[in-house]
Formats: C-alpha cells, structure tokens, sequence
C-alpha cells in the first residue's frame, strides 16, 4: 500500500473549497465517533440476535413446551402445588398461563435467592422441566445485551455508545448526501466499483437505507437507559398512581421484573404499585367468592384475559394479585392489548385497571417500540429484525475494513481524516454540540472530555497527539 504525507494531506483541507472542509471534518468526526461505538453496535447486535432466535425457537421461560391435551385443565392452585412440592422450600411468585391447550403453565418458584421456573403438564400435573430464571441463554444475552456483565458501569458505557451513535448516523448521512449531480444514483450501491470504493459504496448505501431503523433502535433502547431513559424520559412519562385513588405502596412495579430482564411495562416500571387493605376500589370479586389462586385466575379470564397472561401473587401484607399481558414480555403479539390489574388481596376489589389506551402518548410509543424492537409483532417481525441486525454487523465490519484499506503503511498511528484549519460555521458546530449535550447527556459529557484530553493532554505530547491522529 502506497504511504501518504500526513502533512501533504493537511495541507490539501486546509486549502480545499468550503463544501469540501465541512465533508472532511464530518468524515473525522464520524471516525473517531466509530472507534467508540462499533464494537458496541456489534455486540447489540449479535446479542439482539440470540435473543431473538432463542425466543423463537424456545422461548424465553419454558412456555414452548408441549403438551398432550386429555380433558380439561387441572385446577391451577393444584398444578401450582406440585410446581412448590418440586422445588425445596419454595415459595409460589408467578403463574404464566399456556398461550394455547397443547403448551405447558409455568410458575415461577422462589427458594432463597434463586428463582426457578417450573414447567408443569396441565393435564396432569406432572413436572416437565426445572431452570433457574437467570442462567439460560436468553438471560445471559439479554445480560451482556444491557449491561456487558458490568452492571451500572456497563450501563453508563453502552448509553454513550447509543448516543454518539446519533453523531455517527448524522455525519454518515452527510457524508452520502448527494453532491456533484450524483442524484438519485446514491440510493443505488455500485457494484461495478472495485476494492475500498465497492466497500464504501455498499456501506454508504446500505447506511443511508436503515438509518430510519438505526434511529428506531436507538431511541427504544435508550429509553431504557439508566440516564437518559430512566432520570429523564421514563420519569417524564410515567403512569400517574394518584389516578387510582388507592393506597399506594412503598415499591414500584420494577419490584416484578426478574433480574436485568424488562417485564414490566415501560410506563409502568417507575410507578408505585397500590396496596391492599382498604375499602376502596371497583367490584372485582363477586361478594362471598374468596380471594385465592383459582378464583383469580377465573376473575380473570372473566374480564378478558385468555390465551397467555401473567398473575403475581401478592407479596406481604400489603401486596396485591397482579394481572398483566404485554407485548414485551411475549404474552401478545399486538402492543394495543397491554393491561394490568391490580386486586386487593383481602376484598377482590380492583384497585388498578391500566390498558394501553391510559398510557401517555410518549408510553404508547414504547409500548409499540418494544415489542418492535424485541421482534415481538410476528414472523414478519422476526425477519424484519434478523436482516436489520446483520447489516449492523456489515456496517460495522465494513467501516473497519475500509479504514484498513485507507491508512497508511507503516504509519504507526489511527490515521484519522485530518480536520481543516478556518473551519467554517463553526458557530454550528458548536451549536449542534450543545444540542447533542443537552438531547443525551452522557454524549455532551463524553464530547467535553474528548475536548478536554485533547487541550490537556495530547496537545502537550506531540507523540502521543500523532499516534492518536
């Protein structure tokens, strides 16, 4: 490969058109935002991808394990019995009925610290699987998905990576816009070009194609995030408990999620859950009718929920029957059928009916954005994510490849595109950056710190400064 002067090359932006400066110094920060965030976008992707596919070939908990339908269904305080006879010294937390007759309930069993979903024959009442809540597959991807096995920190480190993935699409998307009576021919990869200019025609191409998807991904996931999603954007749109005119208790419905893994309702998570052992409430429960395991899970196919739902028992005191279905948790493939109810565990009263219509319009969106983001919707949505995933992991690679392609041999350094001098409307560019800072945070504190390493640092040690450039 041919060596170039890094000097020689500086000198040319220096000198070049206005139009050329601005594309040259998008395309350096587009660079050095990649070096951060490519190895991010791979892992998500990867990672998304397992999920994906673990869920549709076996299911996040059990839930595909069939069954031979004989009569009807036992009663599900007995089958929910043998689920506690089967793990020792456990304690009932969750039963999630079968989405259909041939398919196996399961219930989540807790002993000690450990949570173990037990898969049991309907018909007969006979234990057909045992696994613990967070060892399988799905749980360690989804782990290494949220976190990177690093809890907070990783937290921290992937809502940055999602955030100057917002730089990363922007000045991509400058850099394909079309210029030089290019037109419409960029919508199309040329596949008659050769070596570093097919790679990047491909890139560009196939980049400017998902970008409405890329963003898509990126806000849903940062609503999770612990920063932007949860300090700011899920605090702004959480449900309103006082609407329910209820006692309210001191957890939240976070309190039902299982470990790093999101059952809960977005607009849900931050809200605290209401409390039984009151009067107040709408009529649940006929009176007379005890408030037990069976009756519950009648009251609750009597207002709606058939096929697959989520009931948790009450917990302590003040705890109540909680039942919910929601796309994200793969109860239903459509997000307009989200609802959880709450019973007060003493009178059967409701004390809490939220449906997908009671969301604010910002949780509605999420609502929907999960279950899209988790492929949640259906095989269409299935194929829809897969695809998306793997041009993720092409963008990736490729950027990679053509910056191998482009550096120089022997130079010892990252070879990044050099920024010209008199760079032109920087007032906006430092406009957008604070508009950067303030939309994601973490992005500002990250941009500020690269700021500061440069004035502190490198600009005092030439050497260091070169290899960095």
């Amino acid at each position: 490969m041919v060596s170039i002067d890094p000097t020689q090359v500086s000198q040319a932006a220096d000198t070049a058109p206005v139009t050329n400066k601005l594309y040259r110094a998008a395309w350096r920060w587009h660079f050095y935002a990649g070096l951060y965030v490519i190895p991010f976008l791979i892992m998500l992707a990867v990672t998304g991808l397992l999920m994906l596919w673990i869920s549709v070939l076996s299911g996040r908990d059990g839930e595909w394990i069939t069954v031979t339908p004989a009569g009807d269904p036992m009663a599900v305080s007995v089958l929910s019995q043998a689920a506690v006879d089967a793990v020792p010294e456990g304690t009932l937390v969750q039963y999630v009925a079968p989405r259909a007759a041939d398919l196996a309930a399961i219930f989540r069993v807790d002993a000690g610290e450990d949570a173990i979903m037990v898969a049991i024959n309907p018909y007969t009442g006979e234990v057909l699987s045992e696994m613990s809540r967070r060892a399988g597959w799905y749980d360690f991807a989804n782990d290494v998905h949220g976190t990177i096995l690093l809890g907070v920190t990783g937290d921290r480190m992937i809502e940055i990576a999602a955030s100057l993935a917002m730089v990363l699409l922007a000045t991509g998307l400058y850099l394909w816009w079309p210029r030089d009576g290019q037109g419409l021919r960029v919508l199309v990869p040329n596949l008659a070009a050769r070596g570093r200019s097919l790679w990047k025609t491909l890139h560009a191409t196939i980049g400017a194609w998902i970008s409405i998807f890329l963003v898509f991904f990126l806000v849903s996931g940062l609503s999770w995030a612990g920063i932007w999603g949860e300090k700011f954007v899920q605090a702004w749109n959480t449900f309103p408990a006082e609407k329910w005119g209820a006692p309210l208790s001191d957890t939240t419905h976070a309190s039902m999620n299982h470990g790093a893994t999101e059952e809960v309702p977005w607009v849900l998570e931050q809200t605290p859950m209401p409390a039984s052992g009151s009067d107040v409430g709408a009529t649940g429960l006929a009176d007379g009718v005890p408030v037990t395991l069976d009756t519950v899970v009648a009251f609750a196919r009597q207002i709606g929920f058939d096929n697959r739902f989520q009931l948790n028992v009450p917990k302590g005191d003040t705890g109540v029957w909680t039942i919910s279905r929601d796309s994200m948790s793969n109860d239903s493939a459509h997000p307009t059928d989200d609802r959880t109810v709450h019973i007060d565990q003493y009178t059967g009263n409701i004390l809490a009916d939220v449906k997908f219509a009671d969301y604010t319009v910002y949780g509605k969106g999420m609502a929907v954005g999960i279950a899209l983001h988790e492929g949640d919707m259906g095989w269409w949505n299935v194929a829809l994510n897969t695809i998306f995933c793997l041009l993720v992991i092409f963008l990736s690679i490729s950027g990679a490849v053509m910056w191998w392609m482009r550096r120089p041999s022997k130079a010892g350094r990252l070879a990044a595109p050099p920024m010209p001098r008199d760079m032109p409307l920087w007032q906006g560019a430092i406009f957008i950056g604070l508009a950067v800072s303030l939309a994601f945070p973490l992005a500002g504190l990250t941009l500020l710190a690269v700021l500061a390493l440069d004035v502190l640092v490198l600009s005092r040690i030439p050497k260091l400064r070169r290899v960095l450039s």
